[in-house]
């Protein structure tokens, strides 16, 4: 699916369903977790740095699967790419998964 910067943009300025700080890593080997500004609108997982407005990244939350790694942490990975996940660390095991269920249903 192809989405313009301009559309993306607009799209993460409206009101999210869900946002938090949360610890993040990228599918790279050698990620390291940062700390991210995580916000579900829509279908769109988007997180930015902690410094800037615009976001750094989005996650279209199709043909994905969530998934609860520890009590803490979950990730997003795509079937069609399934070895390549994103790792999302919580504050508690409380708010884990009210992630994993909000972003279940999102999808």
């Amino acid at each position: 699916m192809r989405f313009n910067e301009k559309e993306l943009l607009c799209i993460s300025k409206q009101p999210s369903e869900k946002a938090a700080e949360l610890g993040m890593r990228g599918p790279k080997k050698g990620d390291v977790v940062k700390r991210r500004l995580v916000k579900l609108v829509i279908n769109f997982l988007f997180y930015f740095r902690m410094d800037e407005e615009e976001p750094a990244g989005a996650l279209l939350l199709e043909q994905c699967k969530v998934e609860q790694e520890e009590p803490t942490a979950f990730s997003v990975a795509f079937l069609d790419e399934s070895e390549k996940k994103y790792l999302f660390e919580c504050e508690s095991s409380e708010q884990c998964q009210e992630w994993v269920e909000s972003l279940t249903r999102a999808r």
